[in-house]
């Protein structure tokens, strides 16, 4: 079972639909169909979920495969909180008018931080499992 992957993924679910919200409200507001149209805001907006949308499956998938091989929760919980600070401090850093890039680094290093130990979790915690 993973339990402690559903409740991180649906987490993270929930911060994806609101970007997506914040999306779609910008394009009906501007009146734009396709791309930003030129508005700064909804490129800003379409960049976090975008940029959402490409690093937390990778996240999902390695927390899901520590889960599966057995890992001790805590080893599986803090990765997973991790990434989810990681994408908060990103989405706000971009989307708050002018972007903060600090916020938007800080928040990129997390997320590279979590994935790197999230791959060396992984290949440890299954060669270790491998061998033993």
């Amino acid at each position: 079972m993973l339990l402690v992957t559903s409740i991180i993924a649906s987490v993270l679910t929930i911060i994806f639909i609101k970007l997506s919200f914040a999306v779609i409200g910008l394009r009906r507001k501007n009146k734009v169909g396709l791309g930003s149209g030129g508005y700064e805001d909804l490129e800003r907006a379409i960049r976090a979920q975008g940029n959402f949308a490409e690093y937390v499956p990778f996240g999902i998938i390695l927390i899901a495969g520590l889960e599966l091989n057995g890992a001790p929760s805590w080893l599986v919980v803090i990765p997973g909180i991790a990434l989810i600070i990681g994408r908060l401090i990103h989405a706000k850093g971009i989307n708050v008018p002018p972007p903060d890039f600090s916020k938007r680094v800080m928040g990129m290093k997390f997320t590279f931080g979590t994935l790197i130990s999230l791959v060396a979790l992984n290949l440890g915690w299954s060669l270790y499992k491998l061998f033993v």
